[in-house]
């Protein structure tokens, strides 16, 4: 009795490409990391090219936004960096007039800065901006796809946390 060969099915493209990487590229965090990369890359060139902001300036306008005036110290906090750290890209949006300074009524040791008029314009371009990358990332995607992913990110995004809390804890 002959026996016919099984058929051989070639593997898919994304099962190929996944064959073909280091296993630590292969991993879900380093796909997303890639992919961040690339998004930050991006609004980099482009908020440079639309306000001729760098990225840490582009960071510190976008965190002050249009909310009241905020201390230096919680402005470094919301955008992870410390005071030193962003002391030079502050002092230069002050320079540019895109940001203005003063001191803190209620306690005169503390700076506040606000964005200045030219700042909320140079703001208002980079929300723009995020806005058509956004629709432009998202276009492909079907409103259930788009629940779906937004969902496991959110699901992800809480293990990754509780990941993140227990290496903390093993300091």
């Amino acid at each position: 009795m002959s026996r016919k060969p099984e058929k051989q099915t070639a593997p898919s493209p994304a099962a190929a490409d996944v064959a073909e990487l280091a296993p630590i590229t292969a991993m879900l965090s380093s796909r997303l990391m890639v992919l961040a990369n690339l998004l930050k890359r991006g609004a980099i060139l482009r908020y440079k090219r639309l306000a001729g902001l760098s990225s840490v300036e582009f960071g510190l306008v976008a965190s002050l936004g249009r909310r009241p005036p905020m201390s230096v110290i919680r402005l470094a906090e919301a955008v992870g960096m410390d005071k030193g750290q962003i002391s030079r890209a502050l002092a230069e949006l002050v320079a540019r007039k895109l940001v203005a300074k003063a001191v803190n009524p209620r306690d005169n040791r503390e700076t506040l800065v606000c964005l200045s008029k030219a700042g909320l314009a140079a703001h208002d371009a980079i929300v723009a901006g995020a806005q058509e990358r956004n629709r432009r990332l998202l276009e492909q995607l079907g409103k259930e796809e788009l629940a779906v992913l937004l969902d496991q990110i959110d699901r992800l995004t809480e293990t990754a946390a509780a990941m993140l809390a227990d290496e903390k804890h093993l300091k």
